[in-house]
């Protein structure tokens, strides 16, 4: 609240000074030049633009790739962002689901880029090498691409003053920032025994992955790292007997760290298969959805860092229409600084709940 009320101070400031400078009440004499361009006399208002009609930008077709299967936690998130901005802003917005495979995202973006919309929205979970050549592609016909969710960074670098951005949270330092906010949190020490449960396999995406085993290694744990199978990557909850299995053949794990917004919001119904109680493990995870607000609630997840997926809808779709309309260069936001537990869960659930937050 306090950063609110400074920002609207600091506003008010700005727009006080726009006034005086462009002819309040106690106007400041501007030099004239004569032809009266160049600056703000008092005899005519500041040079302004007209504020854009509503859905402006109506018109654009846009190709927007949600991540996960239809419905499914998280990917539900970033669609209803998506949406939202489709709503606002007038274009017309084609979604297209892939399970969180990345090999579907790949034939699913050819297929996409043939019928030549004006813009792509794609996560990057295929890394640049498997990517850019198709990117190129698309971009010599004219198609404006950006990301969201995993980085394509060498994509974005060559692409960035043609509208290729990224809106998501930067997937090593994220991940190193919930390793290590979970060795301070649950007051784990050097010698105790923790499981990451993720992605380290995926070019980009692993990152983030290989983000928290770093930081917990460098804290003295003992880490184990389990990929997360197909299966389960797109439908978290058959991973439970994956998840029993370990904590059983590992009675001294005290921390496990799932790197996937549906595993976590899976961890109640892992810790129950599994026998085991509220707290009995220290549980952190990724993303917020309705059963991740809950299970912190009622203590079997401890920790969730939230990378915002509404915003990863939302903003990629404000991306395109900028650069469409307007010729603006890519965006480039971090969505995933902030961390949730039960000190400020009550402040956030009504957002889950509604698959906003």
């Amino acid at each position: 609240m306090k950063r609110i009320a400074l920002f609207s101070l600091l506003g008010a400031v700005l727009l006080a000074g726009i006034l005086v400078a462009c002819g309040s009440a106690n106007p400041i004499a501007a030099p004239s030049t004569g032809s009266g361009t160049g600056s703000c006399p008092t005899a005519a208002p500041c040079p302004t633009a007209e504020p854009a009609a509503a859905k402006w930008c109506a018109g654009t077709r846009i190709v927007f790739f949600p991540g996960g299967p239809e419905g499914g936690v998280f990917a539900v998130n970033v669609y209803n962002g998506a949406r939202q901005a489709e709503a606002d802003l007038g274009p017309k917005v084609d979604y297209v689901w892939s399970d969180w495979d990345p090999q579907k995202m790949i034939q699913q973006f050819s297929e996409v880029a043939a019928t030549k919309p004006d813009g792509i929205a794609v996560m990057g979970h295929p890394g640049d090498e498997a990517f850019d050549a198709l990117i190129d592609d698309a971009v010599s016909k004219g198609i404006i691409v950006t990301s969201q969710n995993s980085e394509l960074p060498l994509a974005q670098e060559k692409y960035a003053g043609d509208g290729f951005g990224y809106v998501g949270a930067k997937n090593y330092p994220a991940g190193y920032a919930l390793g290590a906010k979970s060795v301070s949190y649950f007051n784990l020490k050097a010698g105790d025994r923790a499981m990451v449960w993720g992605l380290l396999s995926q070019p980009t995406r692993g990152l983030r992955t290989k983000g928290v085993i770093d930081a917990l290694e460098a804290a003295g744990l003992v880490v184990d790292n389990l990929e997360i199978d197909d299966a389960t990557n797109a439908d978290p909850p058959s991973g439970a007997p994956t998840f029993s299995g370990y904590v059983s053949s590992h009675p001294d794990v005290k921390l496990i760290v799932l790197d996937h917004g549906g595993l976590t919001a899976s961890a109640e119904v892992y810790m129950n298969a599994a026998g085991k109680a509220p707290g009995s493990i220290a549980i952190a995870g990724f993303d917020l959805s309705a059963a991740t607000a809950s299970a912190i609630e009622s203590g079997y997840t401890g920790l969730v860092i939230d990378q915002q997926p509404w915003l990863q809808g939302y903003l990629p779709i404000l991306n395109i229409c900028l650069t469409k309309v307007y010729g603006f260069s890519g965006l480039d936001i971090n969505t995933g600084a902030g961390f949730v537990t039960k000190d400020n869960i009550d402040i956030i659930k009504p957002l889950a709940e509604k698959n906003i937050r």
